[in-house]
C-alpha cells in the first residue's frame, strides 16, 4: 500500500515558480505585517506536490517557528471527511440518501419548524422528513446558532448544543427536540447537518465517528497527523492563533485539541497537517483512489462534486458564492465567471473556521491547501490564496 505523493518541481507540472515567489512573498509580508501569526501552503498538481512552504510563527506565544509538519484546527474542513464516510456506507447498501433519518435516529422522526412570532415561535410540522441527503447538501432545516438571531437560532444557544462535555449521541437527541429553522429540503442554511451525519455512521457503522474515520479513512490514506485531538508526542507541532485579532483586537480562543474530545464533532472537530490533507484531495482527484488504496467509486465522487440545489433552493452568497452551488459536503462552481476569484467548471471546495481551506480543480488536475489560524482573517485568505495559486497556472 502506498500513499506517498511524489515531489516536482512546479514547471514540471504546468506551474509558474516566478508566480508561486510571489505567492511566498505575499505571505512573507503578511507574516510580517502582523496579520497573520503563520500558514503553511501546500499546491499539487497532476498527481505530483510542487509547492509546500511554510511562513511565520508556529505559536505566537513562543516565538516557535512554522513548520511544514505543523499540526492545524481544521474546523469545518471536517465535514468534507465525514461526507465521505457517509457515502462509504452508501457504497456499501448500508443506507440510501433518500432515507429518513429518523430510520436511524428515532428522535427527528418527528421534528417541527419553528415559525418566529415576535420574540418566540410556533411549531408547525416538517411537510417531508429530513433524508440521508438533505444532512449532506445542508438542506435539513437544521441550522448554526451563531447564524442568525431568530427565535429559532436563539433556542440553539440556549440548548447549548455545541459544549465539549458531551457524546455525538446527546447532542443528536438535543437538536432533534429543537425546531428547526426551515421545512427541510427547501433552503440551504449551513447547520449542525455534518454533526448528525456523524452520529448517523456512528449508528450505521456501530463505531463511534472517531474509530470509523480511523480505520476507513486516515489510517488508508497514511493521515498519520489528523483526528479528533493532537497527542502528546505531537502537542508541540500545534499552531496557534494571535490571543488578539491584530485587526480588530477580539480576543482569539480556539478548540482545545491537547484531549481526547468526548464530542468528536463531525461537522468542525478535526485537526490535521497541509500533507494529510492534500493526501485526502488527492484521493478525491484520483476519483476515490490515492495510489493502491480505494476508498470511493468514481461516480460516487461525480455524485457527490455534482451540484444538489438546483436553482430553486436559495443559498446565502457569503458562504455559497455567485456562479456556485452545493454537492454532498462541498460548494461546487457551476459558471467559470460570476465569482470574483478564479477556477474552473467543477472546482469544489469547503474552509474552517479558523481560517484553514481547500479546493480541488479536476479540469486542471490541481489541488491546493492553505492551513492558518486566524479566525478574522479567513475570508480574505481564502481568496488571496486561490487567486495567486491561479495566476501561477501557466499550461
Amino acid at each position: 500500500m502506498t500513499t506517498d505523493q511524489p515531489i516536482a518541481r512546479p514547471e514540471e507540472v504546468g506551474l509558474n515558480p516566478a508566480a508561486l515567489n510571489r505567492l511566498s512573498r505575499v505571505l512573507e509580508e503578511r507574516v510580517a505585517a502582523g496579520h497573520i501569526p503563520g500558514a503553511v501552503a501546500l499546491v499539487a498538481r497532476h498527481g505530483k506536490v510542487a509547492y509546500h512552504e511554510s511562513f511565520g510563527r508556529l505559536d505566537p506565544a513562543s516565538g516557535a517557528p512554522m513548520t511544514a509538519g505543523a499540526i492545524f484546527r481544521i474546523y469545518s474542513m471536517t465535514k468534507a471527511i465525514v461526507s465521505v464516510a457517509a457515502m462509504m456506507l452508501w457504497e456499501e447498501g448500508r443506507l440510501l440518501l433518500s432515507d429518513p433519518i429518523g430510520r436511524y435516529i428515532p428522535a427527528f422522526s418527528a421534528a417541527a419548524v419553528g415559525v418566529a412570532d415576535g420574540d418566540t415561535y410556533a411549531l408547525t410540522p416538517a411537510r417531508t422528513p429530513i433524508t440521508v441527503q438533505d444532512l449532506l447538501r445542508h438542506t435539513s432545516g437544521l441550522t448554526y446558532e451563531f447564524r442568525g438571531d431568530t427565535p429559532v437560532h436563539k433556542a440553539y444557544a440556549q440548548a447549548r448544543v455545541a459544549r465539549l462535555k458531551q457524546t455525538n449521541a446527546d447532542q443528536a437527541a438535543a437538536l432533534a427536540k429543537l425546531p428547526l429553522l426551515h421545512q427541510p429540503g427547501t433552503v440551504w442554511e449551513y447547520s449542525r447537518s455534518t454533526d448528525v451525519l456523524g452520529r448517523l455512521v456512528e449508528v450505521v457503522s456501530g463505531q463511534t465517528l472517531g474509530a470509523f474515520l480511523a480505520e476507513r479513512i486516515l489510517a488508508p490514506l497514511g493521515m498519520t497527523d489528523t483526528g479528533f485531538h493532537v497527542p502528546e508526542e505531537n502537542q508541540s507541532r500545534i499552531a496557534e492563533p494571535f490571543a488578539k485579532d491584530p485587526d480588530g483586537g477580539q480576543d482569539v480562543t480556539l478548540l482545545d485539541v491537547r484531549r481526547p474530545a468526548l464530542f468528536e464533532s463531525g461537522g468542525g472537530g478535526m485537526v490535521s497537517t497541509a500533507a494529510d490533507y492534500s493526501r485526502f484531495l488527492a484521493m478525491l482527484l484520483g476519483n476515490g483512489r490515492l495510489g493502491s488504496v480505494r476508498l470511493l467509486g468514481r461516480k460516487t465522487v461525480e455524485l457527490m462534486t455534482a451540484d444538489h440545489l438546483g436553482a430553486d433552493i436559495p443559498r446565502p452568497a457569503d458562504l455559497v458564492p455567485p456562479g456556485h452551488g452545493f454537492g454532498l459536503g462541498f460548494a461546487v462552481r457551476m459558471h467559470a465567471g460570476l465569482a470574483p476569484f478564479p477556477g474552473s467548471v467543477g472546482n469544489y471546495f469547503w474552509g474552517g473556521a479558523a481560517g484553514t481551506t481547500f479546493w480541488v480543480d479536476p479540469a486542471e488536475r490541481l489541488c491546493a491547501v492553505l492551513m492558518i489560524q486566524a479566525p478574522l482573517q479567513r475570508d480574505y485568505y481564502r481568496v488571496l490564496f486561490r487567486d495567486l495559486v491561479y495566476a501561477a497556472v501557466t499550461d
